[in-house]
C-alpha cells in the first residue's frame, strides 16, 4: 500500500465559534484557537480542521458564505488568519480548510447580482426555474425543512436552495461557475493552507432537468436528486486538474447518500479525484420514522457489519476517514457509548481504541478527547442551530410529533449538542469565555474539562495522547488489513489487523455487563499494547473477563 503523510495523520476538528473566545464577546475566534495552539500539539494533533470563518451572515453558522476570500468579522482578521496559520506550521502541523460550494450565501455578490435580472451575467450562477401549476418548480424538499425552493418577486421566478432559504445552490453546469471556485481554491493554497474538507460536495452536480424526488413515507417533500450526479466525478476530476493536483495536500469529502462504490470513484487510489470521503452509513442506523428525530439507540450489530464493510471493500482501492462525532452530529460518548459518570471515562476510551485501530484516518471533534457529552436544552428558546429549529415547528406543527417527545429527540440527536463551549476549566463559562456565551455551557463543565483531564494521567485526554503515539509508532494500525472476528457477538466488536509479521487483536465491550472472551490461539502470547482498564506490556489470561466497556489490543509479532 502507497504511503502518505495524510494516511498517518490525526485530525482534529475546530468549530471555532465554540472553541475559544479571546475578547470577551462570547464568540470564539482566531486568536482564541492561536492561544491554544500547545494544547493541540500536546495531544499528538497532527492536521486542524477548521470549520468556516469566511465573512457570512451565520444563518447557517457559516456555512452560507458571502465572502470567500474574506474572515468573518467575529472571528478576526486576515492578519489574525495568517498569525494562526504561521503558528500551526511552526508546530509541525498542518491546516484543512472547509471548503462550501455547493451553495452560498445569498448576500454573496454573486447571488445580489444574480437576482437582479434575468439578463445578468451571473443569472446562471444559480438555478432558477418558472413555477409550475401555481407552486414550486419540483417537489424537492430541503434538509432543513420546506420546499427546497424560493420565490423571488423580482424576476417572478424560485431559485433553488437544498438547505436553508439564505444558502442558494451553485449551478456548478456553468464553466464560469467552476472557475471562479478553483481561482478562489488557489488563492487558500497560495497563502500555505494543507488542504480542504469539502462540505456536502457529493451534491454539486444535479440531476438533469431537476425531475421530481423519491417520496418517502411520513415525509413532506421529495427527495432532492442531487445526490452523486451526473457530472460529479467530472468536476471533482477537473477541480483536481486546475488546483488540487498542483499543491501536497490533504483533501476529504462530505459525500452524505455515498455508496461503496461511489467512495472508490471519489477517493480513487490514483490520486485523480480526492484523498478519502466521510460515509454516513453508521450514523444513519439510528434513524427512525422522522429521520434523525427519534430516541432509537445504535445496535452493535449493525454499527459492526456497516464499519466492517467499509474497511474490508476498500482495502487497497480508497482510503477510509474514522470518525463517531463532528459537528452535526451529537456527542459520541451519548449516542454510541454511555454517559452515565459511573462508565463516561471508561467508555469514551473505549470508542476511541475501536475507531483508532482501524484501518483509515482518524478524525476527532472538540472536546471529544475529554468525552464531553450532550447537553441538557431545556427550551426551544436555548436552541441556536436552524435545522433543529425548524424540524421542532415543521413537526410539532403538523401534528407528527408531539412537542415534549420532539425536544427529546433534539436533546438526543441535535446538532447543537457538539456545539456548545469547549470545556476548559471549572471556572465560569468553563474557561471559554469572559463574557456571556452564545450558545448554553454544558453544567457539567465542572467535572469534565481540559485542565483537570492534563493534569490526571488516567484521563480521557491522555489516554488520546497513547492512542496518537502509538500510531506513529506501529505501522500496522495505519496500514495493517482489518478483519472482523465474532460477527454474531451482541456484546463485543472484535477485530484484527494484520501487516507482514506485526498483529493485533482489538477487543471492545460496547456494554455494561462482564463479558468473557477466549484469546484466540495465535495469540496466547501477545502484550497488551494498550487497554483501559488493564497495563500495558502483560499478557491477556487464555479466557478474559471483560469489565462494563473494557477495551484490550494485543500484539504478537509472527515468527
Amino acid at each position: 500500500m502507497e504511503r502518505a503523510w495524510w494516511k498517518e495523520a490525526i485530525v482534529y476538528e475546530i468549530y471555532p465559534r465554540s472553541f475559544m473566545d479571546s475578547d470577551g464577546d462570547g464568540v470564539g475566534d482566531l486568536r482564541g484557537i492561536i492561544s491554544r495552539l500547545d494544547y493541540l500539539k500536546e495531544l499528538g494533533i497532527d492536521v486542524i480542521w477548521l470549520a468556516p470563518v469566511y465573512q457570512s451572515p451565520n444563518d447557517d453558522n457559516g456555512y452560507d458564505i458571502s465572502d470567500y476570500q474574506a474572515i468573518m468579522k467575529e472571528f478576526g482578521t486576515m492578519e489574525d488568519f495568517d498569525e494562526m496559520l504561521e503558528g500551526i506550521h511552526a508546530r509541525g502541523m498542518r491546516l484543512v480548510m472547509d471548503l462550501v460550494v455547493n451553495h452560498t450565501s445569498d448576500e454573496h455578490a454573486w447571488f445580489v447580482e444574480s437576482r437582479s435580472s434575468k439578463t445578468n451575467p451571473y443569472r446562471d450562477y444559480y438555478f432558477w426555474r418558472e413555477g409550475k401549476d401555481g407552486r414550486e418548480p419540483n417537489n424537492w424538499g430541503s434538509c432543513f425543512s420546506g420546499s427546497a425552493w424560493k420565490y423571488d418577486e423580482t424576476t417572478d421566478m424560485y431559485f433553488l436552495h437544498v438547505f436553508s432559504k439564505k444558502q442558494p445552490d451553485l449551478n456548478w453546469d456553468n464553466p464560469k461557475v467552476r472557475e471562479d471556485v478553483f481561482s478562489m481554491m488557489n488563492w487558500w493554497c497560495e497563502k500555505g493552507i494543507d488542504g480542504f474538507r469539502m462540505d456536502v460536495i457529493s451534491f454539486i452536480s444535479k440531476e438533469e432537468g431537476l425531475p421530481d424526488g423519491p417520496k418517502f413515507p411520513g415525509a413532506l417533500h421529495g427527495f432532492p436528486r442531487c445526490v452523486n450526479g451526473p457530472h460529479v466525478h467530472e468536476y471533482l476530476q477537473e477541480m483536481n486538474r486546475e488546483v488540487l493536483s498542483k499543491y501536497d495536500l490533504m483533501t476529504v469529502g462530505e459525500c452524505s447518500g455515498v455508496t461503496i462504490e461511489e467512495a472508490k470513484k471519489y477517493a480513487r487510489a490514483d490520486g485523480k479525484e480526492l484523498s478519502m470521503v466521510f460515509q454516513f452509513e453508521h450514523v444513519g442506523l439510528d434513524d427512525g420514522k422522522f429521520g434523525k428525530w427519534t430516541d432509537r439507540r445504535m445496535e452493535l450489530k449493525g454499527f459492526r457489519e456497516v464499519m466492517s464493510k467499509w474497511q474490508t471493500e476498500l482495502e487497497g482501492k480508497a482510503w477510509n476517514s474514522l470518525f463517531l462525532g463532528n459537528h452535526d452530529q451529537p456527542r459520541s460518548i451519548s449516542r454510541f457509548g454511555n454517559d452515565d459518570p459511573r462508565y463516561r471515562e471508561v467508555c469514551a476510551k473505549m470508542l476511541a481504541t475501536c475507531i483508532h485501530m482501524m484501518q483509515g484516518t482518524p478524525y476527532l471533534y472538540q472536546g471529544e478527547e475529554l468525552g464531553m457529552t450532550n447537553c441538557p436544552f431545556e427550551t426551544l428558546e436555548e436552541l441556536r442551530d436552524i435545522e433543529s429549529i425548524n424540524a421542532f415547528h415543521e413537526l410539532t406543527e403538523s401534528g407528527k410529533i408531539d412537542p415534549e417527545d420532539m425536544m427529546r429527540y433534539i436533546n438526543l440527536r441535535g446538532r447543537d449538542n457538539a456545539r456548545t463551549p469547549m470545556q476548559w476549566d471549572d471556572s465560569a463559562n468553563a474557561g471559554f469565555t469572559t463574557g456571556t456565551p452564545w450558545i448554553k455551557v454544558n453544567p457539567n463543565y465542572t467535572k469534565i474539562n481540559a485542565m483537570a483531564q492534563q493534569k490526571d494521567p488516567n484521563s480521557v485526554f491522555h489516554y488520546y495522547q497513547k492512542l496518537h503515539r502509538l500510531r506513529k509508532e506501529e505501522d500496522v494500525i495505519v496500514y495493517g488489513k482489518y478483519q472482523l472476528l465474532e460477527p454474531e457477538s451482541e456484546s463485543l466488536y472484535v477485530y484484527t489487523r494484520t501487516l507482514e509479521k506485526d498483529k493485533l487483536l482489538v477487543i471492545c465491550n460496547f456494554t455494561d455487563q462482564e463479558v468473557s472472551y477466549r484469546i484466540p490461539e495465535e495469540f496466547s502470547n501477545g502484550r497488551i499494547l494498550i487497554g483501559n482498564l488493564r497495563e500495558e506490556g502483560t499478557s491477556a489470561e487464555e479466557t478474559v473477563q471483560l469489565k462494563p466497556y473494557e477495551a484490550i489490543v494485543l500484539k504478537v509479532v509472527q515468527e
